[in-house]
């Protein structure tokens, strides 16, 4: 436990908070939040490189089922469910979308479509997957959201069912800690160019954007600290260590494209 520990403080990632993850901010403001979380992956082609690492997870695990964890809005599983049909491998493919603070909005208009997407309107803790969940777990953006000892439990938990994991960020945290506060003008910038296309529109979403900047403000401070709580490629080893197995193997590295993308898969061997 001690060298577990030791290990832990050498992580270059720092836990600050995040709006998003209190339990007292209003749902109605997570939610327009989220809402922009998914047009900033429609900008970054995030569904490209997922569809990628999902398509391959499914492929050597023979699973047909997508669980994603920590979902919000619907972040970019729609794009990849899209990119997957049209894989004769992965057409059957279904995909069943979780959150701790499921967006009901999003549920609705999803599950009243004859698709293979279902979005759980009741919450669902991502330390905590219940074991009829099963398929390849995805967790786009939001694996920084947990602390070190938690995260590791989630690995573990994959691990120990048996179930792959597929864990994905747009940030890599690989430059100075200090220059990542440069993003909270940035994104607070950004908030009013990419509110017209977060979907669906509300006015709320546009009185607190234009009017009364509040959804600004705290999409530029999450923006700004989720890149200081990503983990890095040798983060993730220190996570990793004392997960070796000869029946469950970690893949991990980095994507470039417009950011750097940081992935980790985890794949149970026949």
């Amino acid at each position: 436990f001690q060298q577990t520990a030791s290990n832990m403080s050498n992580l270059k990632r720092i836990h600050l908070f995040e709006f998003e993850d209190l339990n007292w901010f209003p749902q109605w403001l997570r939610q327009c939040m989220t809402r922009l979380i998914v047009v900033m992956h429609n900008l970054l082609g995030t569904h490209k490189k997922l569809a990628e690492l999902v398509h391959k997870s499914l492929n050597l695990t023979g699973q047909q089922s997508i669980i994603d964890l920590c979902t919000g809005s619907g972040g970019p599983m729609l794009k990849v469910y899209e990119i997957l049909q049209t894989y004769e491998q992965t057409k059957a493919v279904t995909v069943t979308l979780t959150d701790l603070y499921p967006d009901k909005d999003v549920a609705g208009l999803l599950n009243n479509k004859d698709t293979g997407i279902t979005y759980l309107e009741e919450p669902v803790d991502a330390t905590q997957v219940d074991g009829n969940l099963k398929g390849v777990r995805t967790m786009t953006g939001s694996f920084h959201h947990f602390k070190p000892e938690t995260a590791k439990k989630i690995l573990e938990d994959a691990q120990y069912n048996r179930q792959p994991i597929c864990i994905f960020e747009i940030s890599d945290n690989s430059v100075p800690t200090w220059l990542w506060w440069i993003a909270i003008p940035v994104n607070f910038i950004m908030a009013f160019f990419i509110t017209p296309f977060a979907r669906p529109v509300t006015w709320k979403q546009l009185f607190f954007t234009y009017l009364i900047p509040v959804i600004p403000l705290c999409f530029a401070w999450d923006g700004a600290v989720s890149n200081v709580r990503t983990y890095t490629l040798n983060d993730l080893d220190i996570l990793l260590s004392g997960l070796e197995s000869d029946d469950y193997k970690w893949e991990k590295g980095k994507i470039q494209g417009k950011t750097n993308k940081i992935y980790l898969l985890g794949l149970p061997t026949e």
